[in-house]
């Protein structure tokens, strides 16, 4: 009997080792499941983190893109001016000068005769064109638009005809 004893003993304590270890492995997998459902919260806010930051920095450098380009447009366009101011500067000096040559060849010229009405017409064609100068590039370039406007298909006859001359110059 002490034999059957012992073995009751030993399969008791078997069986308490096997529930004991059940619940070991329930424990254990319980917090493995809580471990690893905190493991992901863990890492879905670290990527979400992690794409603000990659939005932000993108919003940053779309500005500075932005920045730079509205710069090199300002730049461009301070560039742009200066040059039309330093043409028509230029253009209404030559003006002037050309202003100035008529009432010399007036002053100096012969007066009567057919020498006096060709200085005339000289004189008067010069001053002419030293007032169309003195209003500078832009004046011209406004002038030339009025005439375009009002003469739409003579001019596109016109532009035809020097992209027809330009084609053939360089196609030499």
């Amino acid at each position: 009997m002490a034999t059957q004893q012992r073995e009751r003993n030993i399969i008791g304590s078997r069986s308490n080792f096997g529930e004991s270890a059940m619940e070991a492995a329930e424990q254990s997998g319980e917090m493995a499941k809580g471990t690893a459902a905190k493991a992901g919260e863990v890492v879905k806010e670290t990527a979400s983190r992690a794409g603000e930051m990659a939005q932000d920095l993108a919003s940053r450098a779309g500005e500075a893109v932005k920045d730079a380009a509205s710069t090199v447009a300002q730049k461009t366009s301070d560039a742009a001016s200066f040059a039309v101011q330093k043409a028509d500067d230029a253009t209404a000096a030559v003006g002037h000068n050309v202003k100035s040559l008529a009432g010399t060849i007036r002053e100096k010229g012969p007066h009567e005769g057919v020498l006096g009405r060709a200085d005339a017409v000289v004189a008067n064609s010069l001053e002419s064109c030293g007032r169309e100068l003195e209003r500078g590039v832009t004046g011209m370039a406004g002038d030339l638009t009025d005439t375009i406007r009002r003469h739409p298909v003579p001019a596109v006859l016109i532009g035809i005809g020097v992209g027809f001359l330009i084609a053939r110059a360089f196609a030499k």
